[in-house]
């Protein structure tokens, strides 16, 4: 049950992370006081992850290439269901063939994960495995929580608002 229950919530945070990456980097680019950088996203992403996991310098220098790489992979499949979100299905039928392809499509990512799951246990324990997991979950919910607070960017524990 609690296998289940990480499994759920990293799948949510994944969702998370790509619907905020996709979807507010465009709202964010037309904003003059809150711009967006993919590139400052990832770099926060990747310190708070690298102090929260208690990664070393050489445990990051091989875990990040690979978790770049999984993510290229997710962010091209994702593409695919944002380009969907904008179809309206008119009927049972195209709505049944719509729901099947985001599931689809949700396996396709899971199967992304597994495989970088086992890559990543080639490089780090699997303990500091589930540690980069959760941390970035909670990357992912205090940016989401502060892009309404108008600074989309995580605050460190103890400098919360």
């Amino acid at each position: 049950m609690i296998r289940c229950q990480v499994k759920s919530v990293w799948m949510k945070a994944v969702w998370l992370s790509l619907f905020h990456l996709f979807t507010f980097s465009p709202l964010a680019a037309q904003e003059t006081a809150r711009k967006f950088s993919p590139e400052k996203f990832q770099a926060e992403m990747e310190q708070f992850i690298t102090k929260e996991a208690g990664l070393t310098a050489d445990e990051s220098a091989k875990f990040f290439p690979l978790y770049r790489e999984m993510q290229q992979k997710q962010r091209a499949i994702f593409e695919k269901v944002r380009k969907e979100g904008f179809v309206k299905p008119v009927d049972d039928a195209a709505c049944r063939k719509l729901v099947e392809r985001r599931d689809a499509t949700e396996l396709e990512m899971k199967k992304i994960q597994k495989t970088y799951h086992e890559k990543f246990f080639d490089v780090l324990p699997a303990s500091k495995v589930l540690q980069v997991i959760q941390a970035e979950e909670r990357f992912h919910r205090r940016t989401f929580r502060n892009w309404g607070q108008g600074n989309g960017h995580p605050q460190r524990q103890g400098h919360q608002k």
